[in-house]
């Protein structure tokens, strides 16, 4: 394959409509948001563990923000992801742009561009501490939670 691109592309790749977006900074934001807490109520309603959700948007230009919760299994992993994609999808209309590790289902990423979602068994999720790598984001509460965020472990 060649890195060639012809000069002269056809005009109709040129889109004929002028549409601008006018959506604001703060309802991009309340998307995202609604979007983090979405994929979190999801996740809890397949009794994910150790549900957190981070806004990364100030200190990371990856994502406004993650989610992070813990799968006891495989099998619960894999339908934790499931779930996730089955709401979103239906709630907001929205598929992940890409999505990894479904098939060994010890870590699963969903990205949806302005939340990344990280499913992990315990191991991993020990193992790699994203927490305390993002721990200058900003830790969001989550509505109807009944995770206590200052547990002993």
């Amino acid at each position: 394959m060649t890195d060639y691109f012809p000069r002269n592309l056809p005009l109709e790749s040129v889109p004929l409509t002028k549409t601008t977006v006018n959506t604001s900074m703060a309802e991009t934001d309340n998307l995202s948001e609604k979007l983090a807490i979405t994929i979190a109520e999801a996740g809890s309603e397949r009794k994910a563990g150790e549900i957190l959700l981070l806004k990364v948007a100030d200190v990371s230009y990856l994502s406004d923000y993650f989610v992070m919760m813990t799968g006891y299994s495989r099998v619960q992993v894999r339908a934790i992801a499931a779930a996730i994609e089955e709401k979103v999808e239906t709630d907001l209309q929205r598929r992940p742009l890409r999505t990894e590790g479904k098939a060994e289902g010890s870590w699963v990423l969903q990205d949806y561009g302005d939340v990344i979602v990280h499913i992990m068994m315990p191991k991993e999720r020990e193992f790699y501490n994203l927490e305390a790598f993002w721990i200058h984001a900003e830790r969001i509460s989550l509505p109807n939670s009944d995770q206590v965020e200052d547990k002993p472990r």
